[in-house]
């Protein structure tokens, strides 16, 4: 299954067993549903894949600090997106 697509299923999964909020998860669908402005960011992308379940709302609070919080994913969603403006402005 393409990499995009796995990503649209993660980050609706995580929204509804893991109350990922809205605000994040329509950051990260705006990624999975526009594959062509990310042509270099496979990395990234799986990064994204593996923090999602591990959403936590209470992050790195919980029994051994396990969970990925709002902080975290925010995070790796500013490195995509400076990523994807990086390779918009190399086109030019």
């Amino acid at each position: 299954m393409d990499l995009f697509a796995l990503l649209r299923i993660a980050t609706v999964r995580a929204q509804s067993e893991c109350e990922l909020p809205d605000y994040l998860a329509e950051r990260v669908l705006a990624v999975a549903d526009n594959p062509e402005l990310y042509p270099q960011a496979e990395a990234e992308i799986r990064a994204l894949l593996d923090m999602l379940p591990d959403y936590d709302t209470y992050g790195q609070t919980g029994y051994m600090g396990m969970g990925v919080s709002n902080i975290i994913l925010d995070g790796a969603l500013r490195r995509l997106e400076r990523k994807r403006k990086n390779s918009v402005e190399d086109e030019k």
